[in-house]
């Protein structure tokens, strides 16, 4: 059995509550303009937690995050980070919160816990950062995993795949304020969707999700309200997923990534159409428009 030294934040007492609350009724103090919102429009906005991942009795990185599905964001997080290969190299995790935020304690075997110290970051990630704390520019920029699925999507599943998503969104829907990432699979639908205030958060949950149930991403495609940043690509090239399609643009890094890992990058997805940035091919359709650095599919 793997000894288990006591972390300095352990020494802090932790809260008796069994579960953080992911949103939280604070009205705003007034409204400028002249239109009117609800009393539940008012009171929910999302809450924001310092969360620490420590492994074996250290922390590797402090991210800000949604305290919910937090099993999900630990396994996800060290999947994409490359500290396991599975989710079952975590032997144990527990979920401890603290005054000032959540520690997630994981427990690895020896051989992965040496990976962890050879990778451990020293700074807390913002929100917005999906990379903060790496050390290195070549870290920073690793090439993504190469994805060789030959499987293909219309462009009516795609729409309608984008459609499905919002109202599933049960935290945005409350809060108009989170992310989410989600994965769609043919003859299913969407089988999986994470919520997050993070980009970078929820589809690291999304990929916790999917680790430890039988879902594959060999032939679905991964769904994200967001931008795509070069991040996004390497994490979804981490879960397996030929196609991803986001509503916002991507950086022309995240272009570079996703054309090296093979995967279908489709983004700007509106109710009429969508860019596709690389491997045209995985999408059929006849009515396509050449614009510049993509082409768009009505």
């Amino acid at each position: 059995m793997t000894s288990r030294p006591a972390t300095p934040a352990a020494s802090r007492r932790p809260k008796l509550r069994s579960k953080a609350c992911p949103v939280r009724s604070t009205p705003p103090i007034g409204r400028s303009g002249a239109t009117a919102i609800s009393a539940k429009a008012r009171a929910l906005i999302p809450e924001e937690t310092a969360i620490a991942l420590t492994y074996n009795g250290g922390t590797y990185a402090v991210m800000m995050g949604t305290p919910e599905d937090l099993r999900d964001f630990a396994i996800g997080f060290s999947l994409s980070e490359g500290i396991v290969h599975s989710a079952d190299e975590v032997e144990s995790l527990d979920i401890v919160e603290l005054d000032d935020g959540i520690e997630l304690r994981m427990w690895l075997a020896p051989a992965q816990a040496e990976r962890v110290n050879e990778r451990r970051r020293h700074i807390a990630g913002p929100t917005g950062c999906g990379i903060c704390g790496i050390d290195s520019i070549a870290e920073a920029v690793r090439p993504a995993a190469v994805v060789t699925s030959g499987a293909r999507f219309s462009p009516r599943e795609i729409m309608a795949a984008i459609a499905i998503m919002a109202p599933l969104q049960a935290l945005n829907v409350e809060t108009r304020a989170v992310h989410a990432a989600a994965l769609w699979v043919p003859s299913r639908g969407i089988v999986a969707l994470r919520e997050d205030i993070g980009r970078h958060n929820a589809l690291d949950k999304l990929a916790g999700a999917l680790a430890q149930s039988s879902a594959s991403a060999a032939d679905s495609m991964v769904l994200l309200t967001s931008r795509v940043s070069v991040e996004m690509v390497q994490k979804t090239a981490a879960i397996g997923a030929p196609l991803m399609v986001a509503l916002s643009a991507p950086t022309a890094l995240a272009v570079r990534t996703a054309d090296a890992a093979g995967i279908t990058l489709a983004a700007i997805a509106r109710s009429d159409g969508f860019e596709i940035f690389t491997h045209p091919a995985r999408i059929a359709s006849t009515q396509t428009t050449a614009v510049a650095g993509a082409v768009h599919v009505a």
